[in-house]
Order: structure tokens, then sequence, then C-alpha cells
């Protein structure tokens, strides 16, 4: 990621810090701009050219989106523009990381993080489905549909907003990858930390408590638990916050003292 963009997602979270009335229909209607900018060659140039001033590229998007959006919404829209950006590229991924964050405020009561992991598993559980969903044949709009039939009984709105969204526009991203993104938004945007826990069988509620207390301390943020329920660790358990492995499974420490044995 460029310097330029770094500033810019700061502007662009500084700006929807400060926005009112952000609900789900802006959150909608942030990731339809994304689509539209992405698949419009001369609009995302023009939106993306730090050569032009910021002004030129905020009346761009009063021109282009101004009778189409909410108010909220151009007005996000506009900020995220305003700023200078390192590609093309990275402007759509700061504009669909906004609607990804105001979704986060606008269902503040939604476990957004809980539920997107959900999809992840049923995704991995399911390889049909995430070839269905990453087929780049497929038809854009039929994979939110399928997303929205799947989804509606199991998970909020606002998730299932996320997931149809960004199936609808992956831009050569694998599902899992959208979905892990997402999360990373949604828990950052609370200022959470997620920790993905591998363990044997299903942790007792006070395991649980004590472990994200212990991880909440090392990591000096709130740490919530996704759980993955695989008996080829034996036992003990792995966690996984974003790069850092702690690995203290059975099945490694069995595979570390194979390997001294043999050595």
């Amino acid at each position: 990621m460029g310097s330029a963009t770094t500033q810019a997602i700061v502007a662009a979270r500084a700006a929807l810090a400060d926005a009112t009335a952000v609900d789900l229909g802006v959150s909608a209607e942030l990731f339809e701009a994304a689509r539209v900018i992405d698949a419009t060659t001369q609009l995302r140039g023009a939106l993306a050219d730090g050569a032009a001033a910021p002004a030129a590229r905020r009346k761009v998007v009063a021109d282009v989106f101004g009778a189409a959006l909410s108010a909220p919404a151009v007005a996000l829209l506009s900020a995220a523009v305003g700023q200078r950006w390192s590609s093309e590229s990275q402007l759509i991924d700061g504009v669909e990381e906004l609607a990804v964050r105001a979704t986060s405020i606008a269902a503040p009561e939604a476990d957004l993080e809980g539920e997107l992991f959900a999809v992840s598993r049923l995704v991995t559980a399911n390889p049909e489905l995430e070839l269905a969903l990453a087929s780049q044949l497929g038809d854009a709009e039929a994979k939110a549909d399928l997303v929205r039939s799947l989804l509606s009984d199991r998970v909020g709105q606002a998730a299932v907003l996320i997931v149809a969204a960004l199936v609808r526009h992956p831009r050569e991203r694998r599902v899992r990858q959208l979905l892990t993104r997402a999360m990373s938004l949604v828990a950052d945007q609370r200022g959470r930390t997620i920790a993905t826990v591998t363990v044997a069988a299903p942790l007792a509620a006070a395991q649980a408590d004590r472990l994200s207390a212990a991880l909440s301390a090392r990591y000096g943020a709130t740490v919530t638990l996704n759980t993955v329920i695989d008996p080829a660790v034996i036992g003990g358990v792995r966690v996984q916050v974003a790069d850092d492995l702690i690995d203290a499974s059975v099945a490694t420490r069995l595979a570390d003292l194979r390997q001294r044995l043999a050595g």
C-alpha cells in the first residue's frame, strides 16, 4: 500500500467517523458505487487522477452519483475521492472499506464478526458453493441472489448485505479472502482484534473467557474468538491473530517430538 493511499484511508475513516445518518442503505450505496466506478474505465481514471484538483474529482462524484445516491453516501464518496490514492485499484478498495465499516456502524448490535466467520466456515465446508460463488462465468446478480437465499435465515441483514455485495463484485479475489478482510475491517471498526482458535473439542465458556482475556492483555485490544473444531489437533490449542501463530496443540508437540527423535 502506497503512502498516498495510507493517508487517504485515514482521511476517509475520519469522514465516516464524523458522518451522521449512516444506515444499511448508505452501506449498500457505497458498495454499488465501488462496483460502478470499477466497471467504468473513464470514471475510474477521473476519480483516481492525482493530477486533478480534489474539487474537480468531487464534482465528478456529484455529477455522476448526486441524483442516484443519498446525501450521506455522496458525502462519504466525495471525501474518499477528494484524497490522493496510489492507484485506481486502491481507490476501489478504499470505497469498499468505507462500505464495510459503514455496515458495522449501521448494525451495532449485530455480531458481524461471528456471522461473517460462520459464512466463511459454511463456504469452506461446501466446495461446490465456493466454486459457484467464485466462478467468473456466473452472473453477478445470480450469485448475490444465491447468497441472500442461503443466508437470510442464518445471519442478520447486515452480514447478508456484506457477503452479497462482495460476491457480486469479487475483483478476482477468493470468497474466503473477501470474508477475512471484511471480518478484520468490522473488528477494527469496533476496536477489536480477531483470534482464530483451533481446538479438538469446543471450549467451555470459562476457558474461552480466560483465553480471550489473556489474548486481550497480550495484544492491548479486546480480542474476540472465532473457534474452529478440528480433531486433528488432538488436544491443546492453536491460535492465529493476524500474522501471529501461537501453537500449543498436542499434534504439533507430537510432531516436534518425532522430529527430535528422528534426528
